[in-house]
């Protein structure tokens, strides 16, 4: 009987923002924070301009590694723009 070597476990990426993210959840927050109508001008694909939905987009961008491409940036953006948001927040002094 032959030991059959067990796969080496997938490395850990703690500084990979996508890691662990559904396309789904991508999506989902994208059109949360910018809205299908702002997300549509930001990447200018049918599934979000033309009845937008969820299921559809995902259905699209699973077939199409550029728009994925796209919108993962997007998303990246999206999280940058949030924490400069936060930060700027936090600096703010308080109203008196």
């Amino acid at each position: 009987m032959t030991d059959v070597p067990a796969p080496a476990p997938k490395p850990a990426q703690p500084r990979n923002p996508l890691h662990g993210l559904t396309l789904e959840a991508i999506v989902t927050a994208l059109a949360d924070y910018y809205g299908w109508e702002q997300l549509g001008h930001l990447v200018p694909i049918r599934c979000f301009i033309s009845e937008p939905s969820v299921g559809s987009s995902l259905k699209f961008l699973r077939k199409t590694p550029w728009a994925r491409d796209k919108v993962e940036s997007l998303y990246l953006f999206m999280l940058r723009e949030q924490r400069r948001e936060q930060q700027q927040q936090q600096q703010e002094p308080p109203a008196r």
